[in-house]
């Protein structure tokens, strides 16, 4: 059978009826800027993380570049970030002015960690993104007792929790994205930054609405960065729903282990304490991308991650003089990931463990 990477539609189906009555709602009411819906997503997505405030913006990357000059990030300043992650958890650093600073992950969880962090502080440091790989929570309440802020990067990991705190709730202030194929997914762009601390959403709302309380006096430069109403309005539908999405990705993970697929590849390990939202599920392998075409061949849909690590992107070279990852290069050259979605079946689990199986006897 056919599995696809991502099967984004088929959890929607039980609640197309109410996202369709949501839509209405908001054309009816005629209000589509910071309206009635923002602001109700906003108090429940909060509720949801286990903190005071959210603060709903235009995608995942504005909300990383507006919740680090929330934090204080600023011209002269460092900030340390992992490389092994979407391009957006340190393209958001430049704008504020701050240089990123690229540590190494723990190779087993693919996540930073305490000693990573450690190892690439600098005088200047200023504050830590650390991201929830994959839906994998990181160890940020020991990276925090390093004394500086941690902005947590959760954008994979809605409904995810580690010790039995939400992601979100793990840092100083966390940012989500809600693209269309994240745990909790918008129709279109959509992104939010989350926080117990008043003066950081404070400075979130001014500066997506261009660096203004009251749309009269400007006080800073700022953005054009919302989360408009019929997004907001859509998340709500979906956002009760997340806690149970997340336990059918762990219950995906289980078949797939179940099944043998640790005999074959090594999983990427959770987080100590924490239970995973598998945006991604990902193993590695030597042979990972003659594996992912061997495997796309069998209508299963597999493919790598970050094969060029941050770091070693154009747009970074002028930080990375020198910078020696060997962790995030291992991973970067090896990883795979595998069909996940809240519906995955133990069959579909089977069926890929199955052709997995196929695929690298015949490259033996």
């Amino acid at each position: 059978m056919a599995v696809p990477l991502f099967d984004t539609a088929t959890p929607l189906e039980p609640i197309r009826g109410q996202i369709r009555e949501a839509i209405e709602r908001v054309v009816d009411g005629g209000r589509f800027i910071l309206g009635p819906e923002v602001s109700a997503f906003e108090e429940e997505f909060a509720s949801a993380c286990g903190a005071e405030h959210a603060v709903g913006v235009a995608n995942g990357t504005d909300a990383l570049e507006i919740a680090l000059r929330g934090l204080g990030v600023g011209p002269g300043d460092d900030v340390v970030v992992p490389s092994f992650t979407f391009f957006a958890s340190a393209e958001a650093i430049p704008p504020t002015g701050a240089r990123p600073v690229f540590c190494d992950v723990d190779p087993d969880t693919g996540c930073v960690t305490a000693e990573t962090v450690r190892a690439a502080l600098t005088p200047k440091t200023k504050a830590v993104i650390a991201v929830d790989l994959f839906g994998n929570p990181a160890p940020i309440p020991m990276i925090a007792e390093l004394g500086l802020p941690v902005l947590e990067d959760a954008a994979q990991a809605a409904g995810a929790t580690l010790d039995g705190r939400p992601a979100g709730s793990l840092g100083s202030a966390a940012t989500f994205s809600f693209f269309p194929s994240k745990n909790l997914g918008a129709f279109g762009d959509g992104g939010a930054i989350v926080s117990d601390d008043q003066a950081v959403a404070e400075r979130a709302r001014t500066l997506r609405f261009h660096g203004s309380r009251d749309k009269r006096s400007f006080e800073e430069i700022g953005r054009n960065s919302r989360l408009d109403e019929l997004q907001a309005a859509i998340l709500r539908v979906e956002l009760p729903l997340v806690g149970s999405w997340a336990e059918g990705r762990r219950a995906a993970a289980d078949y797939y282990l179940e099944a043998g697929l640790a005999d074959l590849v090594k999983p990427i390990e959770t987080v100590t304490g924490a239970q995973p939202a598998w945006h991604l599920f990902v193993v590695c392998h030597e042979r990972a991308d003659e594996i992912a075409a061997g495997l796309v061949d069998l209508g299963i849909e597999a493919r790598g991650y970050y094969r060029t690590p941050v770091h070693r992107q154009p747009a970074m070279s002028e930080w990375t003089q020198g910078v020696d990852l060997p962790a995030t290069d291992e991973l970067a050259r090896t990883n795979l990931a595998l069909p996940i979605s809240p519906v995955l079946t133990q069959s579909q689990a089977g069926e890929v463990v199955a052709a997995l199986r196929a695929v690298i006897d015949g490259l033996a």
